[in-house]
């Protein structure tokens, strides 16, 4: 855990000599807590101080990539427990197992739904991340399975196998795509430690209970092996939350250095209904990889949207750029919309115009990410404020009418900002969804 100010002051010679550029330690302290300045400034730290501001520096749970370039999926390196005190910083990975059991063609379909399950929403791109090749059968069709997903899939790989010779197999066909290995356990220890070393690859550590996990990752460590994923295993949803719970406070709380590693959970639940709902518990609390059977369209978007808000900062809302947004074939004749800068609010508005086929402007205007009637409560949402947006913008200049619709949870302001403004204002519906039928009667 990072230390303050007054911390790092202790560890320092406290000579102040001023060669760190300094005038006293306590202010070199102060800017090594901000991280504004490197240890080596200063000459005369013992090699006990380093080692111990050193290790400070270290984030409490370890940063892990998986697979390479573009794709790959970069997870740990939280620094809070809860998302209010800052937020979550690396999105979890959600991942699909694929047995070996099935046959080439269904190993192709399976290949071919997850690769369309990418979507957008309020202007991001939604993704999966993963897809693990899991042995059932023989170590032959495994290594055949892992073959053909290797050549179906761009998606980052996770190759699951209690073999350790059909793992290395594997490793060495895919080895540039750098895959996820699971899985370590007391008993296979110092094989995947040392495929780990060779192939350079994160392997996951399997353990039931946290002290014998802790005890895998100590050894793995002692081998080189640093990039570590922990699993706790097949358990029921209290059990395991309460794991993922534990290993994140133990790693924030009281840096604890051998549970400081992301956590995977995996689904095994035959209803999808169940599955989802398990899924998007571990999304919640705490797990930076998910891998599920599922591979529904709507399992993945339920999956993607709540992890989309889970991985927000809960004190920037999403919001686009405040502009006038042309939308269809427009012309000066189309209609003017006016809404606020929140994502949601604007691509809410925008999808029912959209439905609507009648070309239109959008004019977002700047409330600071917050929605309309939040934002008009808290007055960045008001007859000043869109008078402005509509000159800035030279909407004027657009269309060769002097007329827009506001939302209408706003009526109240509709006279205010026909004075302020000198346009004509129509009071539109309430919601989003009335906008097609409303725009073709406008």
């Amino acid at each position: 855990m990072a230390l303050s100010g007054l911390d790092i002051y202790k560890l320092l010679p406290k000579t102040n000599c001023r060669e760190c550029g300094f005038v006293t330690c306590l202010a070199f302290a102060m800017q090594l807590a901000k991280k504004a300045v490197a240890i080596e400034k200063c000459p005369y730290l013992s090699v006990e101080s380093r080692s111990k501001l050193e290790a400070s520096s270290l984030p409490p749970i370890k940063l892990v990539t998986i697979g390479d370039g573009e794709k790959k999926l970069e997870i740990g390196n939280e620094s809070v427990l809860f998302r209010h005190e800052e937020k979550f910083h690396r999105p979890c990975g959600l991942g699909f197992m694929i047995e070996d059991v099935l046959s080439d063609s269904q190993i192709k379909e399976k290949i071919a739904k997850i690769s369309k399950l990418n979507f957008e929403r309020v202007g991001q791109a939604l993704e999966v991340n993963l897809v693990a090749v899991v042995q059932k059968g023989n170590d032959e069709r495994f290594l055949e399975a892992v073959d053909l997903v290797a050549h179906e899939s761009a998606l980052n790989l996770v190759l699951i196998s209690e073999n350790t010779g059909a793992l290395k197999k594997a490793l060495e066909r895919v080895k540039g795509r750098k895959p996820l290995v699971y899985h370590a356990t007391k008993d296979n220890l110092a094989e995947v430690a040392a495929l780990a070393a060779e192939y350079k690859v994160a392997v996951v550590a399997t353990s039931p209970d946290l002290e014998g996990l802790s005890g895998l990752t100590q050894e793995l460590v002692a081998q080189k092996t640093e990039d570590i994923i922990l699993d706790t295993g097949k358990k029921s949803i209290q059990k395991k939350i309460s794991d993922l719970t534990q290993i994140r406070r133990l790693a924030l709380k009281k840096s604890d250095r051998s549970l400081g590693y992301p956590v995977l959970a995996i689904v095994e639940q035959d209803d999808p209904y169940e599955e989802v709902i398990e899924a998007a518990t571990y999304i919640s609390k705490y797990a930076s990889i998910i891998l599920i059977k599922g591979t529904e369209q709507w399992q993945a978007l339920s999956l993607l949207t709540l992890r989309q808000n889970i991985y927000t900062d809960p004190q920037k809302p999403l919001q686009i750029e405040p502009k006038l947004y042309p939308i269809g074939q427009v012309t000066d004749k189309s209609p003017v919309l006016v809404t606020t800068n929140f994502s949601l609010s604007y691509y809410t508005v925008l999808g029912e115009v959209e439905a609507s086929k009648v070309p239109s402007y959008i004019l977002s205007v700047d409330t600071e990410g917050m929605s309309v009637l939040t934002a008009w409560a808290a007055e960045k949402f008001t007859p000043g404020k869109i008078a402005d947006t509509l000159t800035k913008f030279a909407v004027g200049d657009t269309v060769s009418h002097k007329q827009m619709v506001i939302p209408g949870y706003v009526a109240m302001m509709s006279g205010d900002l026909e004075d302020e403004c000198g346009w004509k204002v129509v009071v539109g519906p309430k919601e989003a969804a009335g906008i097609p039928s409303f725009l073709k009667n406008l």
